[in-house]
């Protein structure tokens, strides 16, 4: 076996090796991508991006190909948090299968995710904000709301990625 040959390899199996997380909101334009941006940053600030993916998805359909809203997509840019190269797409049945854990940040998609996943998987499903300690148990959909809903949704994933990533660190002895 060639030398090239041999280090794609290794690379493919430590792409296999990465912990998979999935955040999910109704329209992946929203919440989820906020939580895509908020979480990757923080993998990346703790220099563990070669062992954490992070993506985002919705449960509908309508805005697939789409960038997020331009209005999370300012609140998340005045806290450092990029989310330009973001598209909206639709979760996939393989994802159930494909991402170690699946989050979502409401009830109805919680639900939702259930519904579209086998038994033996929906342990891998549960409500993103269970991850930290907010008296909300769900994050709020900012998109009818003003200018001071975006900013509460970031709020409350900054505060639920901390602990996630606290959380992903110890149980996988990731440091």
């Amino acid at each position: 076996m060639h030398w090239n040959s041999c280090n794609n390899l290794w690379l493919f199996f430590m792409a296999e090796q990465k912990i998979k997380v999935l955040m999910v909101c109704l329209g992946n334009i929203c919440r989820s991508p906020t939580a895509e941006a908020v979480f990757t940053k923080k993998v990346q600030d703790a220099n563990l991006e070669t062992r954490i993916l992070v993506d985002s998805a919705g449960t509908g359909s309508w805005h697939i190909g789409e960038p997020p809203d331009s209005r999370s997509m300012q609140a998340a840019k005045t806290r450092d948090y990029d989310m330009s190269s973001q598209r909206a797409r639709q979760v996939l049945p393989q994802d159930m299968e494909q991402f170690d854990y699946i989050y979502a940040m409401d009830k109805q998609n919680l639900h939702d995710l259930w519904t579209m996943s086998t038994p033996e998987l929906q342990h891998k499903i549960s409500l993103f904000l269970h991850q930290g300690n907010s008296n909300y148990e769900e994050v709020p959909d900012p998109y009818y709301s003003g200018g001071d809903g975006f900013e509460l949704v970031l709020d409350l994933i900054e505060e639920a990625s901390d602990s996630l990533l606290g959380s992903l660190v110890s149980r996988h002895t990731l440091i």
